[in-house]
């Protein structure tokens, strides 16, 4: 019987099906992106959006999910078709200026990116141990500058695999702690409304899910599966198994963000408590449900910040490296200098930060400037032929693809105008 379910689960690809014996050789890429949007901006805009909106927005996470899925899967493609990443292809096929140009927007994003996760694992460290602001911010820049130089991308994957699995088992924790009113998060999940004064928390959520610097990342991080996709059925097989890898890591994403939202209107909404601070939510969820609470979202905090911390200065270094026509590799000067100039900048701005909170919302503002020009290099790329070849967008995948780059856009200028 055993070997009968060994046969019927890890048999070979001549159907073209899934079959479990490949599928974990090809996940990790997704779990680094993940990441992305579980950074402490997106705290920020969950918590908020619970706390002030109950379970009505829920919505929002599954919509702009949704969404980061497609651009995801889409940039993926890129990475295994070209074995470039989207930097990379901006140096081939762009005029030098143009993409000199793309790209160091680009790297002012990571720059933004890392200053919000910087600032909010060092509020985490403040929560726990009562370390100052811009000292845990540096600790965090050690920390995770060291783990990207001395870690292959295997290792960097498993490590920040446990650091996602952490967040979702401290926010599953918090959850089962609180009384979630489940009819109601049901159908905020997937009936969309708009509550008065949510547009702006609406739009914030959206902004954080996609995020530009995670982009870049997926399409370099994708090819540290060394496969031989000179292969047709290899390539096929990669194209395949990636889509696996996005929609459960997206998924995981997902459903912390989902949590995030869960706990605050369970315990803030419910209480008709307003919460404007990462610090207050930490410092109110004790006395109302219990000390270990605040300390669960500390620690997750803290696993939350050091992971995106290190996968911002993977997109950094890769973005720089790119402007040079070289892959990310950290053994190369190009990608080091590019992690410095991602991290050293950001530190620098924390000296100045006296608002931890209003830099976070400051740092939002520079990435909804630029991600419109992230999403539009992408989709140029991958609806090229030139580019792709065969493995071009297809004209529903560019129709689909261009409308959420539109809308997308729309949002991030009017968050821009409205904030």
């Amino acid at each position: 019987m055993i070997d009968f379910i060994k046969n019927k689960l890890f048999t070979v690809h001549q159907n073209g099906k899934y079959h479990v014996s490949e599928v974990f050789k090809y996940m990790g890429p997704g779990i680094l992106v993940t990441v992305g949007f579980v950074d402490p901006g997106n705290w920020a805009a969950n918590l908020a959006a619970g706390a002030s909106f109950g379970y009505e927005l829920l919505w929002v996470v599954t919509l702009s999910t949704i969404m980061l899925i497609l651009l995801q899967h889409n940039v993926a493609h890129l990475g295994i078709v070209r074995g470039q990443c989207l930097a990379e292809c901006a140096y081939e096929f762009l005029p030098r200026w143009l993409s000199a140009t793309v790209l160091s927007t680009a790297g002012i994003a990571a720059v933004a990116t890392t200053l919000a996760e910087f600032i909010g694992a060092a509020i985490a460290l403040k929560m726990l141990f009562n370390i100052p602001l811009v000292i845990g911010s540096v600790l965090t820049a050690i920390l995770c500058a060291v783990m990207l130089v001395t870690n292959s991308y295997r290792k960097l994957e498993r490590i920040i695999a446990g650091f996602v699995s952490l967040i979702a088992v401290a926010y599953l924790i918090e959850v089962y702690m609180v009384d979630v009113d489940w009819a109601a998060a049901g159908i905020g999940w997937i009936n969309p409304t708009l509550p008065n004064e949510s547009m702006l928390v609406i739009l914030s959520i959206l902004g954080a899910v996609i995020m530009p610097h995670n982009l870049f990342l997926h399409s370099e991080i994708i090819q540290s599966r060394k496969f031989n996709t000179a292969d047709e059925v290899v390539m096929q097989r990669q194209l395949r198994y990636e889509f696996l890898d996005t929609l459960f890591s997206m998924g995981v994403g997902w459903m912390i963000n989902s949590a995030m939202i869960l706990l605050a209107a369970a315990v803030f909404f419910s209480n008709g408590i307003a919460v404007t601070e990462l610090e207050q939510a930490e410092e109110l969820l004790r006395p109302l449900i219990g000390p270990a609470a605040g300390t669960i979202f500390a620690l997750a905090l803290l696993f939350a910040g050091i992971a995106s911390s290190a996968t911002a200065g993977m997109a950094g270094a890769s973005i720089f490296a790119g402007m040079f026509g070289e892959a990310y590799d950290m053994k190369d000067f190009h990608s080091r200098l590019g992690l410095a100039l991602t991290y050293i900048p950001a530190l620098l701005m924390i000296l100045f930060v006296t608002d931890s909170f209003q830099a976070l919302l400051i740092s939002q503002m520079f990435l909804s400037l630029q991600l419109p020009i992230t999403i539009f290099l992408q989709l140029y790329m991958t609806s090229s032929k030139q580019v792709m070849g065969k493995y071009a967008n297809r004209r529903f995948t560019g129709i689909l693809l261009w409308t959420i780059g539109i809308a997308v856009t729309a949002m991030n200028i009017y968050l821009l105008y409205v904030g």
